[in-house]
């Protein structure tokens, strides 16, 4: 096995890992927070979402494996921009604690969060998984899977971003 096929397995194998840790937390927040009276809103949506993110991991490996391309000349940078990002995930669902979801689950008559990356930006997370979709797919030279998947999330977020600003703003001060 190349250097370049450690690479990418190791990648990969830590982004499948990372996602199935947050739906892991995903689920116990969602549990915590109906627990409090908390309302989901999005649900006829959410399954494109997770059909989204899963094609995209397949379509990665796919064109990974029928490239057999070399790594990207700006890899090592590339690389580099995809941890950031990885620490700017970490602090953003660490900012919202059990508000995080990947979900729309909204507690009524609660103070939004406004700490970490929050102070600045409505959606930081979504910014971020939007530049992974990017990001990721370039350090291997797979251009397929970066042009059609960031043009999927992107219309993704059409829907998403405006149904979950609806629903906070018809229970909080939003």
């Amino acid at each position: 096995m190349g250097v370049i096929n450690i690479l990418f397995a190791i990648i990969f194998t830590i982004i499948c890992i990372q996602r199935l840790v947050e739906l892991r937390i995903a689920r116990e927040n969602e549990r915590y927070m109906k627990n409090r009276g908390a309302i989901e809103f999005g649900q006829s949506h959410y399954p494109f979402i997770v059909m989204l993110h899963g094609l995209f991991l397949s379509s990665l490996w796919i064109e990974y494996i029928l490239k057999d391309a070399p790594l990207s000349p700006f890899w090592i940078i590339l690389l580099g921009f995809f941890l950031l990002l990885q620490i700017g995930r970490i602090w953003s669902i660490k900012s919202l604690g059990h508000f995080w979801n990947t979900k729309i689950i909204v507690l009524p008559n609660t103070t939004l969060v406004k700490k970490g990356p929050y102070k600045w930006l409505s959606h930081p997370n979504y910014i971020i998984v939007a530049l992974e979709i990017a990001v990721i797919p370039l350090i291997f030279q797979a251009y397929f899977t970066t042009i059609v998947f960031s043009a999927l999330n992107i219309m993704m977020m059409f829907v998403r971003i405006p149904a979950e600003e609806a629903a906070l703003k018809s229970q909080n001060d939003y």
